[in-house]
């Protein structure tokens, strides 16, 4: 098993690519904590094997601190938790850009923040941080907030990895395409028309189809286990074709 021995600390674990990054991690033999602010949805775990749960707000410094005190190793962590706003700048809110901020990149900061003592301790580890194809990397229509946070998450890989090279920690970042989750279906029901909404998400992706979360879930397993030992600061595009 590629993660035996492997403590790891999951963020959003609920739904989506957490949950499925969750499962896959513990097939693989890891000891996984899934934390989510929605104790109701942590309740899809129970009895899967390898798996732990926890209530954890990563808007809460106090909350992570003592979650993260808790845990006597952490060999790895993967930062999930995120939003989505849309619109364009003229759409933008003070609100809406603080809240995004808050949890899509403060959050992580906080996070690993946390964790790094300890994995400083154990003479290494592996940090991966959900970001998105929309930032940095490329722009999209109506996701200004959105793309601005996501930018800021690569920014903070690269930042973490290039201060902790040298002493056995890794930071990468994942960039998705679109994924077929229980937040992107509320986004697709919240339009006025939720079919042609799902139709242009779609289009979108050069496949021709959404991707599907337990198909995002191998490359937070690769960036966590010891195969991606010599990969730190990257941001690995898994979109469908969509940076073609």
């Amino acid at each position: 098993m590629r993660l035996k021995n492997k403590t790891i600390l999951v963020t959003a674990s609920g739904q989506g690519i957490g949950h499925a990054a969750v499962l896959a991690m513990a097939a693989e033999g890891a000891t996984v904590w899934a934390t989510d602010v929605n104790a109701e949805l942590l309740k899809r775990f129970e009895g899967v094997a390898n798996v732990h749960t926890a209530v954890l707000d990563v808007m809460n410094k106090d909350s992570i601190q003592h979650h993260v005190a808790a845990m006597p190793r952490i060999d790895a962590l993967f930062n999930c938790a995120g939003v989505v706003h849309a619109g364009t700048i003229l759409d933008a809110t003070d609100k809406d850009w603080e809240f995004a901020f808050n949890l899509n990149a403060r959050g992580q900061f906080w996070m690993i923040q946390a964790v790094l003592p300890k994995m400083l301790a154990q003479g290494g580890g592996s940090i991966v941080n959900m970001a998105s194809v929309c930032s940095s990397v490329r722009g999209l229509p109506n996701r200004f907030i959105y793309g601005a946070s996501k930018a800021a998450v690569i920014g903070l890989t690269k930042a973490v990895a290039a201060d902790f090279v040298a002493k056995g920690i890794r930071c990468n970042a994942i960039c998705p395409g679109t994924v077929d989750t229980p937040s992107l279906q509320d986004r697709i029901n919240a339009e006025p028309d939720p079919v042609q909404a799902r139709k242009n998400f779609t289009a979108r992706q050069p496949m021709g189809r959404l991707a599907q979360a337990h198909e995002i879930a191998p490359i937070v397993v690769f960036l966590v286990s010891d195969e991606s030992a010599f990969a730190t600061g990257n941001a690995y595009m898994v979109d469908g074709g969509m940076t073609i």
